[in-house]
């Protein structure tokens, strides 16, 4: 058995590493992890601690994939559930759809016992409206919400430029591949934007047989490149781990125009050999590991940068 996650992780690491001794999946083990993480506030890009988009809602993006039978279930632009990544577990065990968003997962989520909640954590809320602030006119301020959005682009950062979504990478006793992945996204983003978390192949993909990879930071990158499925190509022709990373990173350094940043890998191959890289990520890169030998989940550094 093996389970990695992100630093942005931590805080789910201990109940997944329970769940896992239990006996559970690591599919279970890894949404109970990130249950965990979605209410934490030390997470401040992923569920009640993430940040709004420019309306000051907060939207949630998930997904898990099982590696035996290619199975997933995501959500995005999920609002007044906090326990995204649990939505989207029952996305892929009850519905014939892989992805729901907005509206739609929503009630997906509210016919299926979740109840709604308050989402936007108070100190998220007070940067939100310093934020706009500084950021509008008075006229504007004014007129809010009633804007041309389209003319506020740069309002919206990236908080994962040091904080990260979160995923999570298992295999279990059974020797099945898994990943989860949670995320609040952007900070003032466009209201319906979607990252690369809950795009399989993009954010994260896993095959049991051959590997697993997530993705984490400038998911418009990866969407485009499909960081997360070439890796797990790769290593399904017979690639290590470390030249099925540096595949997709030469993917990634072709992406010479929209908008770049850095991108983070986490990826384990079905030997549990894995790999944590950084691309021009200029943050120091950390992230968790436990193996069944280790008596606690031990904090390790990036394995490579690259850019």
């Amino acid at each position: 058995m093996k389970l990695l996650t992100n630093e942005e992780g931590g805080p789910g690491v201990n109940e997944a590493v329970a769940a896992l001794l239990s006996g559970q999946s690591g599919l279970d083990a890894s949404v109970a992890g990130v249950s965990v993480v979605e209410r934490s506030l030390d997470a401040r890009s992923v569920g009640f601690g993430g940040w709004p988009n420019i309306l000051g809602e907060m939207e949630f993006d998930a997904s898990v994939m099982d590696g035996d039978n290619f199975e997933t279930g995501a959500v995005g632009a999920l609002t007044g559930i906090v326990s995204a990544a649990a939505v989207a577990r029952l996305v892929k065990d009850k519905s014939p759809h892989q992805l729901l968003v907005g509206a739609g997962a929503r009630r997906f989520a509210l016919d299926n016992e979740f109840k709604v909640e308050e989402t936007l954590y108070g100190d998220s809320h007070e940067k939100w409206i310093e934020t706009l602030e500084q950021s509008l006119s008075a006229e504007q301020m004014k007129q809010f919400p009633d804007l041309n959005l389209s003319d506020l682009p740069t309002i919206a950062v990236n908080p994962e430029a040091l904080r990260d979504t979160t995923v999570y990478l298992c295999r279990d006793e059974k020797k099945t591949l898994s990943t989860v992945s949670s995320t609040s996204g952007w900070g003032w983003k466009h209201p319906g934007r979607l990252g690369d978390a809950p795009i399989c192949g993009a954010g994260f993909y896993a095959d049991s047989q051959h590997g697993a990879a997530a993705c984490t930071h400038t998911g418009e990158m990866t969407i485009r490149a499909g960081t997360a499925h070439t890796i797990v190509t790769a290593l399904k022709i017979g690639k290590s781990i470390r030249e099925g990373v540096e595949l997709a990173v030469r993917d990634l350094e072709k992406l010479q125009s929209g908008f770049l940043g850095g991108v983070v890998i986490h990826a384990m191959d079905a030997s549990e050999n894995h790999l944590v890289a950084s691309f021009r990520c200029e943050e120091i890169i950390r992230y968790w590991l436990w193996t069944p030998e280790m008596e606690r989940a031990a904090l390790c550094e990036a394995d490579i940068a690259y850019g």
